[in-house]
């Protein structure tokens, strides 16, 4: 009996489950990395132009300038400026608000990323159980011992061992950087928002 490779991949529906698995992976990896490279904001040269930018042209100048910027940054600072003659409560409550709207779009499709790398590897020891149980179903129905009639179970075992891990690892690896990209994020913005907070007073 020849094992096939392609031919154990494409009987065993735990693998099926998997390369679905890691089509989703793939995709959410890469939908995020586009966000964040498009996102992305240096953010003291931010501050810095826009602090000279209200020096020379006032609010409304500083809010033409956020609205250049796709930056979850530049939405946040844009409200306070759109909102600074409310007063400082206000604006520190908007502000704050608008962060937190900004941090739900950063941390979209996360879970997914999450859960898909805490799941795939147990999806994985399910397809090894089931392709023991297939081994030893096979040599029953023989009659007979040798490695061709488990072979096919214990491929069956193997691979989806083996893809568990390769969709989890690629999952765990980049949920860890976006959570920690969205953790850096945040804390740009609430040490920016003290600095706009500051500068609103001096335009005022």
């Amino acid at each position: 009996m020849e094992l096939s490779f392609w031919e154990t991949v494409r009987t065993s529906p735990t693998f099926i489950i998997l390369f679905g698995c890691s089509l989703v992976t793939i995709t959410f990896i890469f939908e995020r990395w586009i966000y964040f490279r498009r996102t992305r904001i240096n953010p003291e040269m931010f501050i810095h132009t826009l602090n000279k930018t209200i020096r020379d042209g006032g609010a409304k100048a500083g809010i033409e300038f956020c609205q250049r910027s796709s930056a979850p940054l530049a939405a946040v600072v844009r409200l306070g400026l759109q909102n600074f003659s409310l007063g400082a409560k206000s604006v520190n409550e908007l502000m704050e608000a608008a962060a937190l709207e900004e941090k739900m779009k950063l941390e979209r499709y996360l879970s997914i990323l999450g859960t898909l790398g805490n799941i795939a590897p147990f999806i994985g020891l399910f397809g090894t159980v089931v392709g023991i149980i297939r081994a030893f179903r096979d040599l029953a129905v023989s009659g007979s011992g040798g490695p061709s009639v488990v072979s096919a179970g214990i491929a069956e075992a193997l691979i989806t061992t083996a893809a568990g891990l390769v969709v989890a690892i690629p999952a765990v690896i980049a949920y860890n950087y976006f959570l920690r990209r969205v953790g850096t994020i945040m804390s740009e913005i609430e040490a920016a928002s003290k600095k706009v907070r500051v500068i609103l007073g001096i335009a005022q």
